[in-house]
């Protein structure tokens, strides 16, 4: 097998791989994703114990012990530029041999959970509630760079939501991938369900208007009346379809849960977001050290 080049899999003096600054022994095969870094320490407060800790740039890593289950929290910062780089690194450090720098030949799966926050586009989802994401559908574009297949159910799906809401190529070539199901029937009490959009920023992209107009005024309304049998688009975020698509593609299971922060429809915000992702962290560990 031909190694991999120093150009691609970069791997620093201390032998960790380069954005996360993790060597392979630090990474635990369950994983919960955080974007903001000063989040890391708030899950992490809750182990019994830290093993490992690294910071480079946005990405902070605690590895650590809570009861008999091993947990590596690490921050991806905004947007699937970074999921890109978050995913691709932790696969590495699993599967790919450091010293050869060739593929195992077993591979490794791992178990990673989104614990972010996120605004509704449904009335009936109130700020301060909980969304465990069926799906990522993505206007990001991070998969088209990938080569991936959807389901028939997925390809159904996601005709549909181009026809309904009318989006040109120009605007996105969007992309569908499902939740792990093994992870997402063990997230049912307390959550609501439902497709999540990934976009691929925060204020136009998001229909949010502060002094530029939008090129697609129209974008929430169709994204909150979409339908597609029992599927309706419950939130949107930035950073789920790239979790979602590439765990997929690398053979991982992969689980978004949010913390309802904004209600788009009724124009809410939460008085006290910071109890809110709490309370959604301590549910998934919880909830994890079960698996």
């Amino acid at each position: 097998m031909q190694p991999i080049a120093e150009s691609e899999l970069i791997i620093n003096p201390r032998g960790a791989i380069y954005h996360l600054d993790l060597r392979p022994e630090e990474v635990a095969t369950t994983i919960i994703t955080v974007g903001d870094p000063d989040r890391v320490p708030m899950v992490s407060r809750y182990f019994d114990r830290i093993e490992a800790r690294a910071q480079h740039r946005e990405f902070v890593s605690h590895t650590g012990m809570l009861g008999n289950k091993r947990i590596t929290v690490v921050s991806t910062g905004i947007g699937t530029d970074n999921i890109d780089i978050v995913l691709n690194e932790l696969d590495a450090l699993v599967n790919i041999d450091f010293a050869t720098r060739t593929i195992r030949p077993e591979l490794t799966q791992l178990t990673i959970i989104r614990v972010g926050t996120s605004g509704a586009l449904q009335a009936d989802i109130p700020v301060d509630s909980f969304v465990a994401s069926t799906h990522g559908l993505g206007i990001d574009n991070l998969l088209n760079f990938y080569r991936h297949e959807a389901n028939e159910e997925d390809t159904h799906l996601l005709h549909s939501f181009i026809t309904q809401t009318q989006l040109h190529q120009r605007f996105a070539n969007p992309y569908i991938s499902g939740a792990s199901a093994a992870l997402l029937r063990h997230f049912v009490e307390g959550f609501h369900r439902g497709i999540t959009v990934t976009c691929p920023g925060f204020y136009g992209p998001q229909g949010r208007v502060l002094r530029l107009g939008l090129s697609h005024p129209e974008l929430i309304d169709r994204l909150t009346n979409f339908s597609y049998g029992p599927y309706r688009i419950t939130n949107f975020e930035m950073e789920t379809s790239g979790i979602y698509g590439l765990g997929k593609a690398l053979g991982h299971h992969c689980l978004s849960l949010s913390a309802i922060i904004a209600n788009r429809v009724g124009k809410a915000f939460s008085k006290n977001a910071e109890a809110t992702i709490d309370r959604l962290i301590r549910k998934t560990l919880d909830t994890v050290c079960t698996l």
